[in-house]
């Protein structure tokens, strides 16, 4: 038995990160941040407000946080995803051959593709393979599919050294045709299959299709690709794009058996929904560890090991992923030994847990919780009244009374350890007196401002929303700001209405990232005008576009740290924090790491009898 605890040392900065998020396993439909546009006059005030100041960086690493982790972890099972061999538990008890995780609830598909909810993607990384992925425990590349790959110096091609000997689990070749293939998939579809709910991720990183459909979309990225005589292939892209490797890592981007997709019906050709295809429900086909056995609705999907996997086999046989859709009804179930692990374990539980003899492994936190301004609401138009809030804010108590231990105050909408994040950033301290005062020179010393959070939900960064909206209420008020409380259910309604919709104040929200780089933070949020926070800034948004071009690190980093800085000015929202989620584990759970961007592959997991 390896019994461990890799929870956070305060002392460590753990890098943070929202979603709203797509690795949220409780998130079954993703919405983009960018919303139906309202119009609105850029606001023009002080770039440099008086009352800001600029405080040093504190050092931060999530390799550093990552290691932690990953040290502990490495005494219980010596492995990593490329390596070969099998090894046996440390402990005494026999091992098992199945391993049961707690699900939040049933995936969207088994198709990655059409999916953007954390439980498809979670069963999507047992059954598929990028050509690039992430160091286990880490948000750094990592080889997948492809070996080794090359970009060009102007940034629009990239080619790619393919893994030898691989095999799709129907028995067919991957090879560079079959990742030509994907790609011409991806880009070639049409109708429904186009669709913002269905093609999330293709949509937000490529920006179109072969043939648009939606006057959203425009020219894509993807220019063309190429199976080159030597094995290699060549993605050519229309623009440079930075984050272009780091998007290959989402599941959604995932190599499939494309004949086997058309064979089931999985492109929506015929106008019916993809998602719901004969090849997205039960005959998924991908080269990863596990291979698809069974779904059964509402109770759980089974997978079996791939014996002709090409990396190192899986060294438990069977892998279910059961659905509980209550947090406490998971934690039951690991006491009661019905499952060996779960995700987003409660703060609350942590403690009752480990006491008992479970695992907590904190995942390195990658997300951001803010308090999101609606400038379509009048009175939060006013820079001051927005400084004001800021100022109310105590950032260290929301942490320390709400959130899990851990947690990093968040200074701007990246986490610290995203590229372009800017140690002398703006920002404003806790100061009630500041904030009386700025309210009085807006001519909003009785201000009274509606307050949106959600509820039935608990997500990474989030874990307990009606807490942390009743301490930052209490901070509120104690400035002289009245809110007025709207509780609304997340499903259906809390989305709708504070991204949809441009009745609302103010509203609790954040993001988990799905790879890492400073577009997939920033650039979700004030990318373009949205209901959200109702304003409309061209400049920012024409900064954002250009900075996603610029493929020099070095320029990168100038250009998000200036970005940030012009967003941590015009004040659209605050940063809260940057909460680290816990997953719980039975004692004789060998083998686990657990992923910032939730890249966790079980093929090195093992289970005995404790």
């Amino acid at each position: 038995m390896c019994l461990v605890s890799t929870r956070a040392s305060p002392s460590v900065s753990p890098p943070g990160a929202p979603h709203r998020d797509a690795h949220d396993p409780q998130m079954s439909t993703r919405r983009n941040h960018a919303g139906t546009r309202t119009q609105m006059s850029p606001e023009m005030q002080d770039p440099t407000p008086e009352n800001a100041q600029h405080p040093s960086r504190r050092a931060f690493s999530l390799a550093a946080v990552a290691t932690a982790g990953l040290a502990t972890l490495t005494a219980c099972a010596q492995s990593e995803r490329d390596d070969s061999g099998d090894e046996g538990t440390e402990g005494g008890g026999s091992t098992r051959d199945t391993f049961v995780f707690g699900g939040a609830s049933d995936p969207d598909s088994l198709d990655p593709f059409f999916a953007s909810d954390g439980e498809t993607f979670r069963i999507s990384r047992q059954i598929f393979e990028g050509l690039v992925s992430t160091k286990p425990g880490t948000t750094d590349l990592a080889p997948a599919l492809a070996s080794d790959w090359t970009t060009s110096e102007d940034g629009l091609s990239y080619t790619f050294t393919l893994q030898e000997g691989v095999t799709f689990s129907n028995g067919k070749p991957f090879d560079a045709a079959a990742v030509v293939a994907n790609f011409e998939r991806w880009y070639n579809l049409t109708g429904i299959a186009q669709g913002e709910d269905l093609a999330y991720y293709y949509r937000s990183i490529f920006r179109g299709f072969k043939t648009n459909e939606d006057a959203a979309l425009t020219t894509s990225l993807y220019a063309g690709s190429t199976a080159n005589a030597d094995g290699t292939v060549t993605v050519n892209l229309t623009s440079p794009f930075a984050g272009f490797l780091a998007a290959l890592t989402l599941p959604a981007l995932s190599m499939q058996e494309t004949s086997a997709v058309e064979a089931g019906g999985g492109n929506g050709a015929d106008g019916s929904d993809p998602r719901q295809s004969a090849y997205a429900t039960s005959g998924p086909v991908g080269t990863g560890p596990y291979v698809f056995d069974s779904w059964e609705r509402g109770q759980q999907v089974t997978l079996k090991r791939n014996e002709e996997y090409w990396g190192e086999k899986a060294k438990t046989p069977t892998a279910i992923v059961r659905f509980i859709g209550d947090g406490t009804a998971r934690k039951t179930a690991l006491q009661n030994g019905d499952i060996d692990g779960y995700d987003l374990v409660a703060p609350a539980d942590v403690a009752t847990l480990e006491s008992g003899g479970f695992q907590i492994q904190n995942r390195p936190a990658f997300n951001i919780l803010y308090l999101g301004i609606n400038q379509a609401f009048p009175p939060l138009q006013d820079l001051k009244v927005r400084q004001a809030i800021a100022h109310a804010i105590d950032k260290d108590a929301v942490v320390k009374n709400a959130l899990p231990e851990g947690t990093e105050v968040a200074t701007q909408f990246m986490p610290s350890n995203v590229i372009g994040w800017n140690e002398g950033v703006t920002t404003y301290e806790f100061s009630i007196d500041k904030a009386k005062q700025l309210l009085t020179e807006a001519g909003q010393a009785n201000l009274t401002i509606p307050f949106n959070y959600p509820t039935g939900v608990s997500r990474p960064y989030m874990p307990n929303p009606e807490t942390i909206f009743k301490a930052i209420q209490s901070q509120l008020t104690a400035a002289g700001i009245t809110t007025t409380p709207v509780a609304e259910q997340w499903t259906p309604n809390y989305l709708d209405t504070v991204q949809g919709g441009a009745n609302h104040g103010l509203h609790l929200l954040g993001w988990t990232g799905d790879y890492n780089d400073p577009d997939n933070f920033i650039g979700v949020f004030f990318g373009a005008q949205t209901n959200e926070w109702g304003f409309n800034d061209p400049g920012l948004f024409e900064a954002l576009a250009a900075a996603r071009t610029v493929t020099s690190e070095e320029e990168q980093e100038s250009a998000y740290q200036d970005i940030n800085e012009q967003i941590m000015t015009l004040l659209p929202g605050i940063p809260i924090a940057s909460p680290v989620p816990s997953l719980a584990f039975a004692a004789g759970v060998e083998g686990y790491t657990a992923s910032p961007v939730q890249d966790e592959v079980w093929n090195t997991v093992t289970v005995s009898d404790s």
